[in-house]
């Protein structure tokens, strides 16, 4: 078992987020995902957040997967948009008493979240489903099973599935864009953080296993003696699979690693389409451009 760090951290993150429309865009109406998730291992410290032009209307709301979502309009025009999210976390390790092969078996965990009539509702099986960008096709089950033996536990062939994904994937950003869908990832077998953590989730899946998407954030400065994490200039994506007992296992196919304190947790949903950064409606506007700027490095402990 390998995570990306096992020692607790203090992390800074400034994410800077800026479009530019080739013509000006009269009103908008845009819901933001900046603000990052508190987390029995994720502490927010400080947060603030900047957005340029000013807003004429600002409300923010959590939505039905405990994110914190940022409503605002902007009833002047104009031909930039900018977002600004500075934020401070502290991360504890969470894996040191993780042994994956004392997990239950992934039939059992499959079982126990499969729809019965007038038996309890378990709150992880809505991730169980397809959704927007993941539909479950066969492919991805043959693709899951070599990891997912009959008894094989599940936090053992989850990670597997994640070892044999950061193998068999290339990462290549020209190879997808934002909606490419799992199934076309897959069978492209290349694409970015997003596409490496769709597929993974609908692998898990298409066998009843309950697996949601996390957007989040990768430190930048790596400790001493230890690489630098692809997609650390950027936000990031990985997986986390639901484990009896164990509660959320959170998965990184993208640098083969279990999500830990190098990793900043945003938000989590079904797939890239309900956390995406801004998403909303524009009148005008034309064609855009967008840039982003990420940093995220680690503070000193007191």
């Amino acid at each position: 078992m390998k995570s990306a760090q096992m020692q607790r951290s203090l992390l800074s993150v400034a994410h800077r987020t800026t479009y530019h429309y080739s013509t000006f865009v009269e009103t908008a109406q845009h819901l933001a995902t900046i603000r990052p998730r508190a987390c029995a291992w994720q502490q927010v410290v400080a947060h603030d957040e900047r957005i340029e032009p000013a807003p004429s209307y600002m409300h923010s709301r959590i939505d039905a997967f405990g994110n914190d979502l940022l409503y605002f309009a902007l009833d002047t025009p104009h031909e930039r948009l900018q977002l600004v999210s500075e934020t401070t976390v502290q991360l504890t390790p969470r894996w040191a008493n993780l042994d994956p092969r004392a997990t239950p078996a992934w039939e059992s965990v499959a079982d126990a979240v499969r729809f019965r009539v007038g038996a309890a509702y378990a709150p992880q099986a809505e991730f169980c489903f397809a959704s927007p960008n993941i539909a479950l096709r066969p492919a991805l089950r043959a693709y899951a099973s070599p990891s997912f033996a009959p008894g094989t536990p599940i936090a053992a062939g989850a990670i597997d599935l994640m070892h044999r994904i950061h193998a068999d994937f290339t990462y290549k950003p020209s190879a997808t864009m934002f909606d490419t869908p799992a199934e076309r990832a897959f069978e492209l077998k290349s694409g970015v953080c997003q596409d490496f953590a769709q597929v993974m989730i609908g692998c898990l899946r298409s066998l009843g296993l309950p697996a949601r998407y996390v957007s989040g954030y990768l430190r930048n400065d790596p400790p001493p003696g230890q690489p630098r994490l692809i997609g650390a200039d950027a936000s990031h994506a990985w997986v986390s699979v639901h484990c009896p007992d164990s509660g959320w296992i959170d998965l990184d196919p993208t640098n083969d690693v279990l999500a830990d304190t190098g990793h900043i947790t945003l938000a989590i949903g079904r797939d890239y389409s309900d956390v995406s950064l801004l998403r909303g409606m524009i009148l005008g506007g034309g064609a855009h451009r967008m840039e982003v700027a990420v940093n995220v490095l680690a503070l000193s402990l007191l």
